[in-house]
């Protein structure tokens, strides 16, 4: 069921992205990843984390148990739109949160 959620989210990036609607597929990206982090963190038997995509990525961003690339996409990813011209701002917002998929689902069997 969560894997239905996360790749119907990503498609929705995906679409949204086509459309030209850089901003509605930054917003799915994140919701795919909050998705797999609360199955990754169900799996785990870990309490889930409180809040919306935004803090599922600050989390991430800041545990140091994450490998770099990982945190470094979760920061991407929550860089708001009005801060694009500063660093770090991803320009494929769907990669980021593929790569940060992969690694939870990597990390315990599947999400």
């Amino acid at each position: 069921m969560t894997t239905r959620l996360i790749e119907q989210e990503l498609a929705a990036a995906e679409a949204a992205q086509q459309d030209r609607n850089d901003g509605k597929a930054r917003v799915c990206a994140r919701r795919a990843v909050a998705l797999a982090t609360d199955a990754w963190l169900a799996k785990l038997l870990r309490p889930p984390w409180r809040g919306d995509a935004m803090v599922h990525l600050h989390h991430i961003q800041q545990d140091e148990s994450f490998p770099l690339p990982i945190r470094q996409a979760a920061e991407r990813l929550s860089t708001p739109v009005t801060r694009q011209r500063q660093a770090p701002f991803t320009t494929d917002p769907i990669a980021d949160a593929r790569l940060i998929i992969a690694h939870l689902r990597g990390t315990d069997g599947g999400a």
